[in-house]
């Protein structure tokens, strides 16, 4: 029976080289100079400091501009609130969602029950979404609504089996 995997990555080493690629830009460019601003990346999350909000703003765009040049979806990235650091400057916090939470599998679940394709069925497994049928064609119907449809989640289709 054909099968396939619906899953919500994100490749840490290309947000890894995105970040420090923002970062030399942030040293190097001129309207950068004096405001101290970094981006730090953790596990799940980056932080970025400046010295005001309005260069803060231009860090993120910097920074989302990296991501977009290496195919990380922006969507995978949860922006937090600005706020107020130490000595006047600004910070904010971006947590980096990978892996399909429950109320996204449910809505995936329910969006594959929807299409009403015969023989089409979906489960839930831990941070993925399995869905098999019994023809290829439906299979591929799947993947064709679900890239049509935005969901607020990166959405890769792996592990094809027929």
């Amino acid at each position: 029976m054909p099968s396939f995997d619906i899953v919500s990555q994100v490749d840490m080493q290309e947000v890894r080289n995105a970040v420090d690629q923002a970062n030399r830009e942030a040293t190097t460019r001129f309207d950068f100079k004096g405001t101290d601003s970094q981006i730090d990346l953790g596990e799940t999350e980056m932080t970025l400091h400046s010295s005001t909000e309005d260069r803060l703003h231009a860090l993120r765009q910097v920074l989302e501009e990296k991501l977009v040049r290496r195919q990380v979806s922006l969507k995978a990235l949860d922006p937090g609130k600005v706020e107020e650091a130490a000595k006047g400057t600004a910070r904010q916090r971006i947590a980096i969602r990978a892996g399909i939470s429950q109320e996204h599998a449910k809505k995936l679940n329910k969006f594959v029950k929807d299409l009403g394709l015969k023989g089409v069925s979906s489960q839930t497994q831990g941070d993925q979404l399995r869905v098999s049928g019994k023809k290829r064609d439906d299979l591929q119907a799947v993947i064709a609504a679900c890239k049509a449809e935005d969901f607020g989640i990166p959405l890769q289709f792996e592990n094809f089996r027929d």
